[in-house]
């Protein structure tokens, strides 16, 4: 995250004009700041901070005690940070935000945003992950959820979904899930301009009960990213959009395949109804149905049974159907009510933490970050951590530095949060797609064989021994050789195969389920023993 000269010397003139809230460092040692005694002493300080700002404090880290900037390397910053993050738990606080600054010779300064309350408990909070073809709607139906602003007929709240890179280098984002909202006592909470980082941060702060969204890629040539979004995260709900003005396509039909192999429960969206008359809309919804019947699926036209109906029946085999329209606000409505009401569905998982890797980048003061959800466990900032397979197997040893949700520092988080962790005693560059994270104690066994129940979905001949389709499991995307039992697979058939990665081990659990794909030829399967290292 960067800014120019300009805009650093603005925030330090509000830091000024607040007052009794502002405090200026120019670093924090775990040394000199964490030991007894002086550690206490600073966090009544911050706490002093926090109440005189009514709830939220800033600390200028880099500069001289009169706010003149002097800079601090890169790793001296990411200490004060940890520094400053155990002082906030301390006084009951957290911080909420982080902004850095470039200044002369490499040195950074940042301005922390500290607010009061600890962390977001982790019940009620659900994960969506949308699919669906290209302009059918996907994207700017949940823009105008999260907003609660109508689109302009042009896909204009589509924008807020979009990854851009500036995004990334502002700061360190979990921003797997595309968007965020959630719900109150009073109703839902959303962003009123999404591509503030402090807003996303604002809703997870607020809200009882959280939604986020895992948005897909709708292009045909793209459909493996969409099948890591599926696979990759914990989801509770896939939600598919269908465009009234176009109807049920091949990409249609591929998503909706992944979903429900993946046996997830599912609400499809008929987008667009404000471009077309009734007649239309009630023939896109016929064959939508007869689509979901073909599947062995019962459509629950929403419209005729309700809301309640829909929130009870939901299932693997019953899936509820809505007309909405982002522009005119048709059907969103019964989604706010269906989202607040829906139940988990991936419930916690007990035991050690564990995570999936499914994004890596680097930011300016904070270093590796590594980003996915957490598949079971918990993690707290602190935890000295395993990290791998390397692609000789290998682990390395890391420290959890940080951990931030939409924008929002945590302290903890459990099974279920998409997450993005900083972590200490790693390049950037070494952390790879398809890793998992451990606890320091674990002692994985990473292989590049198992055995597997699979079944041929489509392909156009016989799947032998040796074909080598691509496997999506958790976060892993890699080529595999399937060797049948019995020596080949048909389309619809359904046997047993031994499966071995190409290139490289990984971790994989018995239990865990996986998408392949090779060209038109797709299918799913299930890990039935893992055979050990080689």
């Amino acid at each position: 995250m960067s800014a120019d000269r300009a805009a650093l010397e603005r925030a330090l003139e509000r830091g000024e004009q607040e007052g009794g809230n502002v405090e200026f460092k120019e670093r924090l040692s775990e040394d000199l700041h964490a030991t007894e005694g002086r550690f206490e002493s600073l966090a009544a300080q911050l706490r002093h901070r926090v109440l005189s700002g009514d709830g939220e404090a800033t600390y200028v880290v880099g500069v001289t005690d009169d706010g003149g900037l002097a800079g601090i390397e890169p790793e001296t910053f990411s200490e004060s940070m940890d520094v400053l993050s155990l002082l906030a738990e301390e006084a009951d606080a957290h911080i909420a935000d982080v902004q850095t600054w470039s200044v002369d010779r490499g040195g950074i300064v940042g301005v922390a945003t500290i607010r009061e309350g600890t962390r977001l408990a982790d019940d009620e909070h659900i994960v969506v992950g949308t699919a669906g073809h290209v302009d059918h709607g996907k994207s700017t139906l949940v823009g105008s959820l999260v907003t609660g602003q109508a689109d302009d007929g042009q896909g204009g709240t589509r924008s807020y979904l979009d990854v851009r890179p500036h995004e990334i280098e502002r700061g360190l984002s979990a921003d797997l899930s595309y968007g965020v909202y959630g719900f109150d006592e009073d109703g839902p909470v959303r962003m009123d301009n999404p591509d503030r980082k402090s807003d996303r941060a604002r809703v997870v702060e607020e809200a009882d009960r959280l939604v986020s969204f895992v948005d897909t890629v709708g292009h045909e040539p793209w459909l493996r990213t969409t099948i890591r979004g599926i696979v990759g995260q914990k989801l509770d709900y896939g939600l598919l959009t269908v465009a009234a003005d176009d109807g049920p396509t091949k990409t249609t039909r591929e998503h909706l395949g992944i979903l429900l192999a993946t046996e997830l429960p599912t609400i499809v969206a008929i987008t667009k109804v404000d471009l077309v008359g009734d007649e239309r809309v009630d023939e896109v919804e016929r064959e939508v149905e007869r689509l979901l019947r073909d599947a062995e699926k019962t459509p629950l036209p929403v419209a005729r049974h309700g809301v309640d109906a829909a929130v009870e029946e939901i299932s693997e085999t019953v899936v509820p159907v809505l007309r909405t329209s982002a522009v005119e606000g048709t059907g969103l409505g019964a989604l706010d009510e269906l989202f607040e009401r829906l139940p988990k569905t991936e419930t916690a998982a007990d035991g050690d933490f564990e995570m999936y890797i499914d994004r890596t980048y680097k930011v300016s003061g904070v270093g590796a970050v590594a980003s996915g959800t957490i598949h079971s466990g918990r993690v707290e900032a602190g935890d000295e951590l395993l990290l791998g397979p390397m692609a000789d197997g290998s682990f390395r040893e890391v420290e959890a530095r940080s951990i931030e949700m939409h924008y929002h520092r945590v302290d903890e988080a459990e099974a279920g949060r998409i997450v993005g962790i900083a972590l200490k005693g790693v390049r950037e560059a070494d952390v790879e797609r398809g890793m998992v994270l451990l606890p320091r104690e674990a002692d994985p066994t990473p292989v590049r064989e198992f055995e597997a129940e699979v079944m041929v979905l489509n392909h156009p001949t016989r799947i032998g021994d040796g074909y080598e389709p691509v496997v999506h499991l958790e976060t892993v995307s890699e080529a595999a050789a399937f060797y049948p039992e019995g020596g080949q697979l048909l389309p619809g058939d359904t046997g047993r195969a031994r499966v071995r990665f190409k290139f490289r081990p990984y971790c994989i659990e018995e239990g865990q389920r996986f998408v392949f794909r090779e060209g038109r030829s797709k299918g799913v399967g299930t890990v039935t023993e893992v055979t050990g290292p080689e």
